[in-house]
């Protein structure tokens, strides 16, 4: 190899420095999406969270809305000395195109969970 072809492969240090533009793409997440992993997978997340944050949003649609419901109120039973409350609870729904080309409206709920 030739002295330039060796020159253009190394690399500097100032090409591996992260610019702080760079690192902002780590923001923090307020919302647990809720799906078909197991409950308390969802119970420890949004515990996780709110000992972070003041607040959370649990978020679902379809048929999973009941375990969005199940995740607020494990945390709220069970912990009820860590004084968690239920803020705003938003129900809606959504269109949705589905795989043969058909548009479904899809339900939907988010339901805030607050530190006090």
């Amino acid at each position: 190899m030739s002295e330039e072809a060796q020159q253009q492969n190394q690399v500097t240090p100032q090409q591996n420095q992260v610019t702080p533009q760079q690192n902002d793409v780590h923001q923090i997440r307020d919302a647990i999406y809720i799906g078909k992993k197991p409950l308390m997978a969802y119970v420890t997340s949004t515990l996780i969270q709110l000992a972070n944050q003041p607040t959370v949003t649990i978020k679902a649609r379809g048929l999973s809305i009941g375990r969005a419901v199940d995740v607020s109120q494990i945390i709220l039973k069970r912990m009820e000395n860590a004084g968690y409350t239920i803020g705003d609870v938003k129900i809606g729904s959504e269109t949705v195109q589905s795989e043969d080309g058909r548009t479904r409206n899809v339900s939907t709920i988010e339901i805030v969970i607050k530190r006090s």
